[in-house]
């Protein structure tokens, strides 16, 4: 799919294919086991629930969501080998300067992300970010932050190696999810999201 321009100066590529079914595969089972997955808690509504999947990361400066912070952290040895490379096409795919990946585990269909944007302070203004995605598809759900009238979400499924960029004003006029599907229906997916911080989070 070529960029797909929004309203409100937003746009959107998926790359699909961008990494073949092999290399997907491969990453996969090797962020599986060489990670350290967690499921932390977070804040919601004013109430903290734990997060419904498991979440791992790696980035040179703290990052702070949804009330809890992410300490800087160094990809596993083992990893960096593949994952720098990697690290590097995704920039310059993305068009873009990266220092902090969030990784994203869902175990299956219940395993969610509901909507937000990626909108924190020290990500700066109209940040661009990247999601690369490995295992089964699972569709994002993409909104406007306030829709018109009879607007509809954007669904896209990401299939295994494809890799998604939102740009422009995307994270200040949108919304995105990963919403619920029948547990039956889906297996384990990883997303690799590409971020870049400006700097610590204000204590």
């Amino acid at each position: 799919m070529s960029k797909l321009e929004l309203s409100l100066g937003a746009w959107v590529e998926l790359l699909e294919s961008w990494l073949s079914a092999q290399e997907a595969a491969a990453l996969q089972q090797v962020l599986t086991r060489e990670l350290g997955w967690e499921q932390r808690e977070i804040v919601l509504f004013g109430k903290r629930i734990l997060q419904p999947r498991l979440i791992a990361w790696a980035g040179q400066l703290p990052y702070r969501y949804s009330g809890q912070t992410l300490e800087p952290r160094a990809w596993p040895p083992a990893l960096e080998p593949q994952i720098l490379p990697l690290c590097e096409r995704v920039a310059q795919a993305a068009g873009a300067a990266f220092n902090h990946v969030l990784i994203n585990r869902y175990r299956d269909g219940n395993d969610t992300m509901g909507y937000h944007a990626d909108a924190e302070p020290e990500l700066g203004p109209d940040p661009v970010v990247a999601t690369l995605s490995l295992g089964q598809t699972r569709c994002l759900s993409l909104r406007a932050q306030r829709p018109r009238a009879a607007e509809k979400a954007l669904r896209f499924p990401l299939s295994a190696g494809s890799l998604l960029v939102m740009g422009g004003t995307c994270q200040r006029h949108y919304r995105h999810a990963i919403p619920k599907q029948a547990a039956s229906d889906v297996g384990e997916r990883i997303s690799l999201t590409f971020r870049r911080v400006l700097s610590p989070p204000a204590r």
